[in-house]
């Protein structure tokens, strides 16, 4: 297997992970716990937005939930954020949808992780490929991140 820049950030960081790969289909949060065999709420997804003024941020929810857009504007200090068309991904991260990841993209954007990423011994995020997941430590992916931790499901 290829190492992603993902994988390759881990390795100089130091910080201790798994691999996990499955076929991607339907390139979704479900899809990769389902044939992952994880619980849904330890598979993270990485999504792209846009504040009013800040611009281009990664918000790192976990899958069955929702990005609240009014709770991310506010962790920004944004009036209002909205999530960037797909259209746009590669050109914004280097990524396709269902590969993105906070580690390793084209370039380096703000990053926040919903607070209850507290509540898991490890989640799972993309490791810059469809259907390759790195699972780590909340505190190395907050760490190597340097992510703002604030509220952001609804």
């Amino acid at each position: 297997m290829k190492k992603t820049r993902a994988i390759e950030l881990l390795d100089r960081a130091g910080v201790s992970y798994e691999l996990r790969t499955f076929e991607a289909v339907e390139f979704t949060a479900d899809e990769a716990a389902t044939k992952m065999a994880l619980p849904p709420d330890e598979v993270w997804k990485t999504l792209v937005a846009r504040g009013e003024r800040k611009g281009v941020v990664m918000a790192i929810v976990p899958g069955p939930y929702n990005l609240s857009l009014r709770k991310l504007a506010q962790a920004l200090g944004d009036k209002r954020a909205e999530m960037v068309d797909v259209s746009e991904l590669m050109r914004l991260t280097g990524f396709l949808k269902g590969g993105v990841s906070p580690l390793g993209g084209r370039h380096a954007y703000p990053i926040y992780v919903d607070q209850l990423v507290h509540q898991y011994e490890r989640v799972a995020i993309s490791a810059g490929q469809r259907g390759l997941q790195i699972l780590i430590a909340p505190a190395d992916l907050i760490h190597v991140t340097q992510a703002n931790l604030a509220d952001l499901v609804e």
